[in-house]
């Protein structure tokens, strides 16, 4: 089997696609890759993988991308099965019929509540959209497939020794991953802290992750406002953000995930975190037939402040890292991946 990847980024170092070198590895333990990806970083994989960048490391522009990325894929279609494109639909409009006229069969994972034009466009350029939940594809059509995410279970567990983000003190911890956006929701923890330090709470909360676009760094800026008017810089910090080979170190260091993001799709990190045995509490529509009542709530922030001092003196739910093995386990996707392509139409 011989396969062709088309992603954004090759990078083991990136806090938000260095998660993708699993997939990668993985992929590559059950076939032979060819991967195309618009920036290529740091990398540790095997030798039967093969790496070509359109050069957006090096200021490579939007003409020069995409006349490589056609003679990349005039030169690697005639060598694979099949194309797995990753995340992204303009990289299959990119892609145009080629794969049809090459008859490769061709894949598009795609998490994301957004239905645009280029997402029903890829569709039909596609054989099949894998997606990790109904509400991760709002898209209507039967191409599309709920696979669950695919989180490397054994690189997330429940080991708190010798953590290097391990804070050594009685303080209550409370952490949260993700990208710094308005979507997540963060200064409704921020103002939940302020609750929570009027009642003498014993805590802290360490925030991981980094403003991505320009409307991600003006909230920023206002997070870093409301933290310093409500006095609660010495609770609330930024971490910045941590490459995900180090993530589960900084998912063990703490006692409670926290979520309230409005994004309307099962949050990664969320998972990652119930993979690790954390105790979580998340307000995602996505996790309200998933996880236990406890671990779920509106977004009234007295409500918040209320189950997460509940949530301290519960016991840790193990049970919720067997739903992610059971369900978004990343063995279980690569496979289901490979056995698309094996299998005829």
């Amino acid at each position: 089997m011989k396969l062709l990847i088309i992603t954004q980024k090759v990078d083991i170092n990136d806090d938000n696609l260095g998660f993708f070198h699993d997939w990668l590895k993985k992929f590559a333990s059950l076939a032979d890759i060819n991967i195309v990806a618009n920036y290529v970083g740091k990398y540790e994989l095997p030798g039967n993988v093969k790496i070509y960048s359109l050069s957006k490391e090096n200021g490579a522009g939007k003409i020069i991308k995409i006349l490589k990325y056609q003679w990349l894929l005039l030169k690697l279609l005639p060598k694979v099965d099949g194309v797995f494109f990753h995340m992204c639909p303009e990289y299959v409009l990119g892609a145009g019929l080629l794969p049809k006229v090459f008859e490769k069969k061709t894949l598009l994972w795609y998490a994301h509540k957004s239905v645009s034009w280029k997402l029903k466009l890829a569709e039909k350029l596609v054989n099949k959209i894998f997606t990790p939940s109904k509400e991760s594809c709002r898209l209507d059509s039967k191409k599309v497939e709920i696979t669950g995410h695919g989180i490397d279970v054994e690189s997330f567990k429940g080991q708190k020794s010798k953590v290097k983000f391990k804070i050594q003190n009685s303080k209550f911890k409370i952490i949260t991953v993700g990208r710094i956006a308005e979507t997540k929701n963060l200064h409704l923890l921020i103002e939940t802290a302020e609750i929570l330090k009027s009642k003498d709470f014993n805590f802290n909360i360490k925030i991981a992750g980094a403003p991505i676009l320009e409307s991600d760094k003006i909230y920023f800026e206002k997070l870093e406002n409301l933290i310093q008017e409500k006095k609660l810089d010495e609770i609330i910090e930024f971490v910045g953000p941590i490459p995900n080979k180090d993530i589960a170190e900084f998912y063990q260091s703490g006692d409670l995930f926290v979520n309230l993001s409005d994004t309307g799709s099962i949050d990664k990190a969320v998972l990652e975190a119930m993979a690790c045995g954390l105790k979580i509490l998340t307000s995602n529509e996505a996790f309200k037939n998933i996880v236990p009542e406890e671990n779920f709530t509106d977004k009234n922030l007295e409500n918040v402040a209320k189950k997460i001092i509940y949530l301290k003196e519960s016991a840790s739910n193990f049970s919720l890292r067997g739903y992610v093995a059971k369900n978004h386990n990343l063995d279980n996707l690569i496979i289901k991946t490979i056995q698309h392509f094996k299998k005829d139409e």
